[in-house]
């Protein structure tokens, strides 16, 4: 039910296009709620039809032009419900963290490289998101709309700073693991 509320988000913030929407989506906020262009033009059309957003009217009409859309009464309050209500959270799923527990039973093949390249990538994503902190969020601007902005960006600091430490104590580790599964171990000995 998220991305529904993503893009009431994103229109609140700056009226736009399907595509500019899937830009945003892609510079911002798809470092914590992703969607693709099909995800996104499919949404907007729910939005449409259940009132929440509109088409806004273009100043020349012409086939195949972009429809920017805006944010009706309905969808502000739709997203003051959904931003009021609790709600849980969700249990971690990362894929990574399963193929090192299946390593214990079947052996490590092949994962040391991985866990580099996850290495490189989270801390790509850590510098990138520091670029974002100095670039927008410099001292004195504290505006509440500029504290929540960077309140998230400081989750995902927190988050890519927490994967390097634990992917650099995990590579600690590695080269006194053994490659093979404990079954094969114990039937060569």
């Amino acid at each position: 039910m998220s991305l529904p509320h993503a893009i009431l988000t994103a229109l609140l913030e700056k009226p736009s296009s399907g595509l500019e929407l899937t830009r945003r989506f892609d510079r911002s906020i798809g470092y914590f709620w992703s969607a693709t262009h099909q995800q996104i033009y499919r949404e907007l059309g729910k939005l449409e039809s259940d009132g929440l957003i509109r088409a806004l009217p273009s100043e020349q009409p012409a086939r195949g032009q972009k429809k920017s859309y805006e944010v009706l009464p309905a969808g502000r309050a739709e997203l003051a419900r959904w931003t009021a209500a609790p709600q849980d959270p969700k249990p971690q799923r990362d894929t990574l963290l399963l193929r090192l527990r299946a390593a214990a039973v079947v052996g490590t093949a092949g994962l040391e490289a991985d866990l580099r390249r996850h290495l490189e990538l989270h801390e790509k994503q850590l510098a990138e998101y520091r670029e974002i902190e100095e670039r927008d969020f410099p001292p004195g601007r504290d505006a509440t709309e500029d504290r929540l902005r960077h309140l998230v960006l400081r989750a995902g600091i927190d988050l890519e700073t927490f994967w390097t430490q634990w992917l650099r104590r995990a590579l600690a580790d590695f080269p006194g693991l053994p490659d093979g599964a404990p079954a094969e171990r114990s039937a060569r000995t």
